[in-house]
Formats: C-alpha cells, structure tokens, sequence
C-alpha cells in the first residue's frame, strides 16, 4: 500500500481547510447580499411613509454601500494585525447592532444611521471572501472558487426579493432589519475552523487616508443627492488631500504602486462598469414593476425570483469557462445577452411582467458572467504579495461605485416622476416616468458597449506587455 508523505497530508489538509471555508463563506454571502439588497422591494413604501423622493430614500442602499466599500478595505488592513475569528466577531456584533437600531427607529436619519451601522460590521464578509479564492486556490481552479462566491451572492439575490415580499405582505417592512440576525449562526463555525493564529503587529492603518477616502465618497454622493455644488466642491478638496495623502504617507490606505500595473487597472474599470450595472437592476426593477407596471410589493420578488436564481445556477458553471476558456472568452459571452435585454426595455419599459421576467433571465446571467469574469481577471493580475490590497481595493470601488450609480439612478427617477399626480394630466405624467426608464435603459446598453471595447484594449495591452517581457 502506497504511503503518502507529511508534504501530502499537509496538502491534502490546506486543500480540505480551503473548501471548508469556501462553503462557509457561501452560506455567509446569502446572508450578506440579503441583508444588502433585501429593501430594495420596499423603498417605494419607504418613500411614500417618510415622504421622500427616489433619490432621497436611495441612501437606504447608498449609505450602505459607502459604509460596505470603505469597511471592506479596513477589515483587510487590520487582517494583518488582528486575527481573523476576532474581527468577523466585532463586524457580526456591530451588524445586529445596526440590525436593532434600524428596527426601533422612528425617523428615517435613525434607519439609515442602523442602515450604515449594518454595513459597518457587514463589511467584513467581502474583506474576507475576496481574498480566500485568489490566495488558497491555484490559478487553473480558482474560476471555480469565484464561480461559486457568485453563485452564493446571486442565490441570496434570488432569495431576497422573495423573503421581503412574503414579510411585507405578512407583517411590515421593519421587520426586514431582523434578518442579518441569522448572521450570528455561522459566527461559531467560522471560530471553529478557522486557524489559531497569534495578533501580529503588522503596519499601521492610515486613518487619515481611510478618512479622507470616505468624506469624498459621502460628499460626492450628497452633491448628487441634492444637487448642490458646495457638496461637489468641498468633495473635489477632499479627493486632492487623499491623493497628496497617499502619496506622502509612509503606509499609505491605497498603495500608489497598484496603478502602475497597467492590466490590473484596466481589470478594476472593467469591473467598476459591471459594477454599474449589477448594482443598478436591482434599484431600477423594483421602482419600474411598482410604478410603470403596478406591481404590489408583494409580487415584485416573484418577477425578480427566475433571473436570479438563474444567476445562482449559472455561478459555477461561469466559473468553469473561465478556468478552461479563459475570462475573454467569459466577457464577450456576457454582453450579448445584456445588449438584447436592456436593449428592448430601453423601447419597451412598459411592458407586462410576465415579459419582463424573461429579460430578467438575460441580464442575470450576462451579470453572473461579467462579475465571474472580472474577478478572475484582476487576481490573475497580482501577484501574491499584492493580492489582499489588490482585491481589497477591487472590492471596495465596487460597492463606491454601486453607490454612485444608485444615487444617479435616484436623481434620473426624480427627473421623470411627478410630485403629486394630477388626474387631468395623468398619462402625460405617466409617460414621462416612462421615458425616465427608458433613458436609464438605453445608458445601461452604453456601458455595455464602452465595457466591450475596454475588454479589447485589455486584451491588446495584455498581448503587448507578453511581447515586451519576451
């Protein structure tokens, strides 16, 4: 019988501890993306109680994304100093905070405030699952292990319209705050398994930089929420002083050097754009079901279920072409089923919902694909040493820039819904808000198409800097 060496086991028991933590992380995505996008169903609602307008009750989703983008960032630097078991306690204990917060609030600043707190400790979850594919799993599987990262965000995704239809309908839209409680139950699991490791005193946290970062974020997203230039001025200074920060500081928060590596930044801005529109169906669906095509907040998760669960079947297998045809192969396989799908909503943003969900069924997948595809695609890029801020900051813009377009979306919904409907001038007013989504559509198709020339450049650039290290 064939005896396998101390090196084998150790392999074998790395191998094992990976896929461990792989399906642990897939349960804790569910739970994250649930708890993430779970409102979108009832803004409408939230809206109409608190009376706001769109862009207004976005910062539900924004505030969020602003505490989520900047904390994934910060959870991966103080990963170097702290052990892992200790900060996913903190950030799972600040969530149920926020959690309760948000439940007993009586004014919208309070619920966005428990909102914010959510994301605060939520944030951890992306510092961590970012990171485990790209340094435990080999390049040639780990499309597979991203493949199936995504599978869990979009099976949460499937989940979540659903689960807030049925308590909206049953008991009141507050009563979505409680569902980041199911957090604490992989909160032992995670102690469990994950390795005793000693607090390292690692390199300081430039909170200066961490500072600066986030009051150019909430600056600019207040400019855009209420069209104010002294938002976007001061803004704009805060932007310059991180940039003068960053490059004066000794351990800055983002490292300049990551920028001189022409694929990998051309990688982030192709999955900052897919970005754009992943981040942006899921705000614009809701508002176009609720108010072109009337659909009560207790069936809208009903029309969003099939393209998401389709998202979620398609995860792995997304992951599966990366590994055996590359992610160029992946990119181009995911904008054509975009193209058609907000190409006709951009014409027809009217139509009835049991069309609507077919389209959904195309946009998912060719988003499943995209967020597949630009994952790999940058890690490849890094080195080993480069990986936790490389993917740390890839994570990060990806939720600023969630943030950004929901805002923008918020402000083109303003632009085309009328304050108080006038029963004289109804289908007038109607068709305006029509118009609304059908612009959001057609700058959908855009992005689309500028994502598809950046997927070449990359390619073209790639090819070039082979040829020049041969």
């Amino acid at each position: 019988m064939e005896r396998k060496g101390k090196g084998t086991y150790e392999m074998e028991g790395q191998k094992d501890a990976a896929n461990k933590l792989l399906h642990i992380m897939y349960f804790t995505l569910i739970i994250s993306v649930m708890n993430a996008t779970i409102f979108n169903v009832v803004l409408t609602s939230i809206r109409e109680e608190f009376m706001l307008t769109a862009s207004q009750v976005s910062w539900m989703t924004t505030g969020y994304g602003i505490m989520y983008a900047i904390g994934s960032v910060t959870y991966g630097k103080l990963a170097d100093r702290y052990r892992l078991k200790d900060l996913l306690t903190f950030g799972f204990i600040l969530m149920v905070t926020g959690s309760l917060l948000g439940l007993l609030a009586q004014h919208y600043g309070m619920m966005v405030a428990g909102r914010m707190l959510q994301a605060a400790g939520g944030a951890v979850i992306p510092a961590v699952s970012m990171i485990i594919p790209a340094k435990y799993f080999p390049p040639e599987n780990r499309g597979r292990a991203i493949g199936t990262m995504v599978s869990g965000l979009a099976l949460g995704t499937a989940i979540s319209p659903i689960a807030a239809s049925l308590v909206t309908g049953m008991l009141h839209w507050r009563m979505l705050f409680c569902f980041s409680l199911f957090i604490l139950l992989v909160l032992p699991v995670f102690r469990k398994y994950l390795q005793e490791e000693p607090e390292r005193t690692g390199s300081k946290l430039d909170w200066i930089g961490g500072f600066l970062l986030a009051g150019t974020i909430a600056l600019i997203l207040l400019a855009i929420t209420y069209s104010s230039w002294l938002f976007f001025g001061t803004g704009f200074v805060f932007l310059a002083l991180f940039i003068l920060r960053i490059r004066s500081a000794e351990e800055p928060f983002v490292q300049p050097a990551l920028f001189h590596n022409r694929r990998y930044v051309l990688g982030v801005g192709i999955a900052l754009l897919a970005a754009s529109l992943s981040s942006g169906m899921p705000f614009i669906m809701p508002q176009l079901l609720t108010n072109i095509s009337h659909v009560s907040p207790a069936f809208i998760g009903f029309v969003m279920f099939p393209g998401a669960m389709a998202s979620a079947l398609l995860g792995r297998t997304g992951g599966k072409l990366a590994d055996e045809r590359g992610s160029g192969f992946l990119f181009y396989l995911a904008a054509a089923p975009l193209l058609v799908s907000f190409g006709i909503l951009s014409v027809f943003p009217g139509m009835p919902p049991a069309y609507i969900w077919i389209f959904l069924i195309l946009a998912s997948t060719g988003q499943t694909f995209i967020q597949v595809a630009t994952s790999n695609s940058v890690s490849l890029t890094l080195t080993q040493e480069h990986v936790g801020v490389g993917m740390g900051f890839l994570t990060m813009m990806t939720f600023i820039i969630g943030a950004v377009s929901t805002s923008l979306i918020g402000k083109v919904l303003d632009w085309g819904a009328p304050i108080q409907l006038n029963p004289l001038l109804f289908h007038e007013q109607a068709m305006s808000y029509s118009n609304a989504f059908s612009l959001l559509f057609t700058v959908l198709v855009v992005v689309v198409a500028l994502y598809s020339i950046l997927v070449r450049a990359r390619k073209t650039i790639g090819s070039s800097i082979s040829s020049t290290q041969k």
